[in-house]
């Protein structure tokens, strides 16, 4: 009788030893999305674009094919950055907005939402605040290059999805940036 219900015993507690296993993990904050490459922009404000987005080889392939996509695919497009506490396009980002205009030119079927993102610095409502007005920032200017507005979509993370985790001028410049990532991809006709 003993021997059964340690057996029992032993059973009952099994599945939630397994189970505790399978969700311990080191790991608490959000997984940032990965640098692009390993160089780093220049913190000097006339210095040129940083490294862009990474880019889905079979995703985009997918939206240049002209199919839909459930998920959101990495983007041909690049980053733009953002000086501290500002929303204004400095001329290398109208450079890399016109690339980008040209892009999207090149594939009328294609949705675009663009993210707005800024350093740790400052509240969490006022970085979303930011993280909005920078993404409209581009948005609106792409428009004046020829993307019809029904294309665009923003989005605003604020400080939450850092690409660079550290507490230094050189991390912050990277985190201050509008990402472009691919919605759907409609045939054109």
């Amino acid at each position: 009788m003993v021997r059964f219900r340690k057996i029992i015993f032993c059973l009952v507690l099994l599945p939630f030893s397994l189970g505790l296993a399978a969700c311990s993990s080191t790991d608490s904050k959000p997984e940032a999305p990965p640098a692009a490459t390993a160089t780093t922009p220049d913190v000097d404000k006339s210095a040129g674009a940083a490294p862009s987005s990474a880019t889905s080889s079979s995703s985009l392939e997918a939206a240049q094919r002209g199919e839909s996509s459930a998920t959101p695919v990495s983007s041909p497009l690049k980053d733009v950055y953002f000086d501290f506490d500002s929303y204004d396009l400095r001329a290398d980002a109208r450079a890399t907005l016109k690339a980008n205009g040209e892009w999207l030119r090149s594939n009328p079927g294609t949705q675009v939402q663009i993210e707005g993102h800024c350093d740790e610095r400052g509240t969490t409502e006022y970085n979303l605040a930011l993280g909005s007005k920078r993404a409209q920032s581009v948005k609106d200017y792409l428009v004046t290059l020829g993307t019809a507005a029904d294309r665009l979509s923003t989005i605003s993370y604020g400080e939450e999805l850092p690409v660079c985790p550290e507490h230094n001028e050189a991390c912050w410049q990277k985190n201050r940036r509008a990402r472009f990532v691919i919605q759907t991809a409609k045939p054109t006709s």
